[in-house]
């Protein structure tokens, strides 16, 4: 169960949600009922109920059969075309997974340096690909593919080659779906209601995530739990909304340009990456927004600690906290006790790890004046991450219309596309 604790934030800077009772049930009107700005791309609203379920069938004996005939799969694509993925695996199964399956990233970069690791590393495996791109078209993840087409063809010949490609896209056009046509290959649909950021509850995020072994039903119940959860206008009720709420009176009111989001594990880094293109590019735009950013403490807490707690007061933090870890590791005693710590010995990790988050919250909230929002779970599995991937989508938009501004568009993106594509030569360019 996710809870939300605002008792480290500022009592000053503490919003008063009854203030905010009929803003807030306006913007939850145009979001169930899809009247908003860029509400065609609010399907991810309802989607926990109303998922193709056909589709979800294949994509899960798909990944069973490449975990039973391949070793690796290579997620080839970009933004919300593989963050998803990699953050939802990540913070599943962790940086040393022992699932059957490995799972790699490329299409993400222009790097030559990157692409060639990958490509050599790849050469003795026995891969799969899933390219996932709406349009087929986009430069990073199309060079790679290119690429990597070509690789699974000499590897396995062109008519083997048919299995060991799945693509996901548009449901009936773009250069990827004519491709896949053209030789053969399954496809799965992106649909065209959800945009990138917001899809890793759909093809995009649920077949690499089940080839990493993962129980992709679980995740999208969890996703059902918190839309039902959620679905409910009263802001004294709502925890998603009262997030939204408390950052929005947090940059309006007091002027707070970042956010900080936290946590105590390092499998949720790429977790951390996810919500930060989740708000960059929801809420960046028109001169609006705040700047999404993260740490991973304690580690972090050895570089950027600093600044945090003595630093100029910019930034409020938001924590993710689990309280139930997987796993368990208990301090030995050592006879000589050199290092001083003999009186951790029997004490588990997670006990000191949470003091030294309890610690952390008083020292950042109460001694240095940093606002603090605490979202704490009580375990990390499929049902719980999706219940937090669709909290953190249902606030975003609640708090980019809160800012009125259209949480669905990146307009920004494509500016620098166009000065690439100039550069390169692209025709029309």
């Amino acid at each position: 169960m996710l809870k939300v604790n605002f008792d480290y934030v500022n009592k000053n800077h503490l919003v008063n949600f009854n203030e905010y009772r009929e803003r807030v049930a306006e913007v939850d009107s145009m979001i169930k009922n899809k009247t908003g700005a860029g509400n065609d791309f609010l399907g991810w609203y309802d989607w926990p109920k109303n998922y193709d379920k056909e589709e979800l069938e294949r994509i899960i004996k798909k990944a069973n059969h490449y975990i039973e005939t391949y070793d690796t799969l290579v997620v080839c694509g970009i933004g919300g075309s593989y963050l998803g993925a990699v953050a939802a695996i990540d913070a599943i199964n962790g940086l040393l997974p022992t699932s059957k399956m490995k799972i790699v990233y490329l299409g993400n970069t222009l790097d030559p340096n990157y692409v060639h690791e990958t490509l050599s590393y790849l050469k003795d495996k026995n891969f799969a690909v899933c390219c996932i791109s709406k349009s087929g078209t986009t430069t990073e993840t199309s060079v790679s593919f290119r690429i990597l087409k070509e690789m699974v063809e000499e590897k396995y010949g062109k008519e083997k080659a048919k299995d060991a490609i799945v693509c996901v896209t548009d449901k009936a056009r773009g250069a990827l779906k004519t491709l896949a046509n053209k030789e053969g290959y399954e496809t799965y649909i992106l649909p065209d209601d959800i945009g990138g950021r917001y899809s890793v509850i759909t093809a995009v995020g649920l077949f690499p995530i089940a080839c990493a072994g993962i129980d992709v039903k679980e995740l999208l119940a969890g996703c059902y739990d918190a839309m039902l959860e959620y679905d409910n206008p009263d802001i004294n009720k709502n925890m998603a909304y009262q997030y939204a709420l408390e950052r929005h009176y947090l940059y309006q009111k007091f002027g707070y340009k970042v956010e900080m989001l936290g946590s105590y594990e390092p499998r949720f880094r790429m977790l951390n990456e996810w919500w930060k293109q989740l708000y960059g590019e929801s809420e960046g735009k028109e001169g609006k927004g705040i700047l999404p950013t993260s740490c991973v403490f304690t580690t972090d807490l050895h570089s950027l600690g600093q600044y945090i707690q003595d630093g100029e007061k910019i930034l409020f933090e938001t924590i993710l906290y689990i309280e139930k870890p997987n796993f368990d590791v208990t301090v030995i005693s050592d006879k000589e006790d050199l290092d001083g710590l003999n009186y951790l010995a029997g004490k588990k990790l997670s006990f000191i790890n949470k003091k030294a988050y309890e610690g952390t919250l008083e020292a950042h909230s109460k001694s240095g004046g940093v606002d603090n929002i605490c979202l704490t779970l009580d375990e990390m599995s499929p049902r719980a991450l999706g219940h937090l991937f669709y909290f953190f989508m249902k606030a975003c938009a609640m708090s980019a219309y809160l800012n009125e501004i259209n949480p669905f568009n990146q307009p920004g993106v494509e500016i620098y596309k166009k000065n690439m594509f100039h550069l390169l030569g692209k025709k029309g360019y």
